[in-house]
């Protein structure tokens, strides 16, 4: 029988996500018991703190608990987690997680649990005080990514590391073919909703909370998608003209598929996904916009096998990347990444630009973006990129946004609210 206990079902779920490698995002869409605020809480801070509490647990406890019982040591996990973060009165975080037992059906883990929440209690401040002259306790992130981190910003590492530590805020990229962002802005004001408009896309709307989506004015008719402002500046990157063959390679979800759309009248687009699964998320959501492109279920980088006879005049990349700029909405990353990721996804990177660059007709223009924040995936790729490719260009990009690199910019997480991202413009001589 399942249990409706919050604290149960995020017990269960951090499991999957830390013992078993399991995505968030997929495991919280796919449980309707997940749709509860409180679980999708005790979730995202679980993991984003995971380090941390992961440190705590270390000094309670004697030796790790058995794999049969992880998900004890998952609840105490997020018994940590409510009294250090969530602010909940020590009473009450004890005497909620310790009651959360009985549907474990671990009699024994009752009096356990209770005597190591606290025991923590009793040395929470001279705990945590030890604890956090660790970096990677204080900072809650992984050994080797805050080495890779601190190595490609030196003079920024901490507030990186903070950022990312921050909850993300709901940014909507307003449908210009429907309205002007004014008119919708101020639709979002007399419906009750506070928010700003961003000063560096002409599209995005951040909101002030969280909303469910339906309660958007007009969402369900296309009038606004859900997408983070650095995402948005995608499309106005490309510099679309009414005519063009456009590629969006690595299209799912399809947000800047729908952009892209909305961006310029007249285009003739292709948006292509390796998985087929994916593609119906892209379909939805172009169907919502009451725009369409032509959908390819194939791997991009083999463009003999589908585009043999095709030539674009704009391609972007969205390249297949650490997502290192993202984790302040995918807190699980900093558990599921490992080291020797880096360089598998460099590789893709390297592959999926040399073999699309070959569809790319002269003049044409092909975008490189990825949402790490690591150069290896960014600039340094870039850079190897041009210097092997006589025809390909690195176009400087102006803008008020990022910083400007030798190849390209780069946004780190939370700067001008937006997420970690990193954009390319690549020119094919004539």
């Amino acid at each position: 029988m399942k249990s409706n206990n919050p604290r149960v079902i995020a017990s269960k779920i951090l499991r999957k996500v830390i013992y078993n490698g399991e995505s968030l995002s997929p495991l919280l869409a796919n449980s309707e018991e997940a749709s509860d605020p409180l679980v999708r809480d005790l979730c995202f801070g679980s993991l984003r703190w995971h380090e941390r509490l992961s440190a705590i647990l270390n000094e309670l406890l004697a030796k790790p608990l058995k794999n049969k019982d992880k998900d004890v040591e998952c609840l105490l996990r997020l018994g940590f987690y409510q009294i250090i973060y969530q602010q909940t009165p020590d009473h009450a975080a004890v005497n909620e997680t310790v009651g959360a037992v009985k549907c474990l059906k671990k009699p024994w883990a009752k009096k356990f649990i209770n005597g190591v929440l606290r025991g923590f209690l009793r040395r929470k401040e001279a705990l945590l005080a030890q604890i956090d002259k660790s970096d990677r306790a204080r900072y809650a992130f992984p050994d080797w990514l805050l080495g890779k981190i601190k190595k490609s910003w030196a003079d920024d590492w901490q507030q990186v590391l903070e950022a990312c530590n921050q909850r993300a805020p709901m940014v909507l990229r307003v449908n210009l073919l429907q309205q002007s962002r004014d008119d919708y802005y101020q639709k979002l004001l007399s419906t009750g909703f506070k928010a700003n408009v961003s000063e560096v896309c002409d599209t995005a709307i951040i909101l002030d909370a969280p909303s469910n989506v339906h309660e958007l004015p007009d969402f369900s008719e296309g009038a606004v998608s859900v997408q983070d402002t650095a995402a948005q500046l995608a499309a106005g990157l490309l510099d679309l003209k009414s005519g063009m063959k456009v590629l969006d390679a690595c299209a799912a979800p399809g947000g800047k598929t729908g952009h892209i759309l909305e961006n310029c009248e007249g285009l003739d687009v292709i948006a292509v996904d390796n998985s087929e699964t994916r593609l119906v998320r892209v379909k939805e959501n172009l169907d919502r916009l009451s725009l369409k492109a032509t959908l390819l279920a194939v791997d991009a980088g083999a463009v003999d096998n589908w585009a043999k006879d095709i030539m674009f005049d704009r391609i972007l990349l969205d390249a297949p990347c650490s997502a290192t700029g993202v984790i302040r909405r995918h807190p699980d990353i900093k558990c599921l990444r490992r080291p020797d990721d880096i360089a598998g996804l460099q590789e893709q990177q390297r592959s999926l630009l040399t073999n699309l660059w070959s569809k790319l007709k002269p003049n044409g223009k092909l975008l490189y973006a990825t949402c790490s924040i690591l150069p290896q995936e960014n600039e340094k790729q870039i850079a190897a990129f041009v210097a092997q490719t006589d025809d390909a260009e690195a176009q400087t990009i102006e803008a008020e946004w990022g910083r400007a690199l030798s190849y390209g910019r780069q946004i780190l997480p939370n700067e001008q609210a937006m997420d970690g991202f990193y954009y390319a413009v690549l020119v094919k001589k004539a």
